[in-house]
């Protein structure tokens, strides 16, 4: 089976990631994409993530009807904060028979470099790079393994929505409706 991963906070999930993951789970040659939700990102300050298990909670509500979509919490239980190469050490190990490929926003290419052991990350494992708008191009992207996929990206973003909720402003149709009655219920965000 191949599997896309798409690693992130889903602080909360809205529908650019769902977006994105069902376009590459079904227009590409991935059998499915789980979303990893990251308990921690070392590349951003953790004070402002809500509870990992929300998080989950909520990508689990977000893709409930589609079957070709997942959700992981592999995370959960390895060091903090969360490299890349070592979930995918990890997720290799657990499922040998598995081939997992990177989906990661072209944004992300300028730095990749100072990812830990990123070498090994484009030696043992493909890379899936979605469009983001003010991308540069960088060495990367001419090597093998990465793969340039013409995805429909949302210009929204988590940041947006938590500010919306604090303003009590609507975020009707940016999150599914299941998601938006688990913030409300559980008065999430203010």
């Amino acid at each position: 089976m191949k599997v896309g991963l798409l690693f992130g906070s889903f602080n909360p999930i809205h529908i650019g990631h769902l977006l994105l993951a069902n376009f590459m789970a079904t227009n590409t040659d991935l059998d499915t994409v789980w979303f990893v939700v990251s308990p921690q990102n070392p590349f951003k300050p953790s004070n402002t993530l809500l509870h990992e298990f929300d998080r989950l909670h909520m990508v689990s509500l977000a893709i409930a009807d589609n079957p070709s979509l997942g959700v992981s919490n592999i995370e959960f239980n390895m060091p903090r904060p969360s490299y890349t190469i070592d979930t995918l050490t990890y997720l290799q190990e657990k499922y040998p028979s598995y081939e997992f490929v990177l989906i990661i926003g072209e944004d992300n290419l300028p730095g990749f470099p100072k990812w830990k052991n990123y070498e090994r990350i484009l030696q043992y494992h493909k890379v899936y790079v979605y469009p983001r708008s003010g991308s540069v191009t960088t060495e990367i992207t001419a090597l093998p393994n990465v793969t340039f996929v013409k995805a429909p990206v949302l210009d929204i973003s988590a940041t947006f929505i938590r500010e919306c909720i604090r303003q009590e402003k609507s975020i009707r149709y940016m999150v599914p409706d299941e998601v938006a009655a688990y913030i409300k219920v559980h008065k999430l965000y203010l």
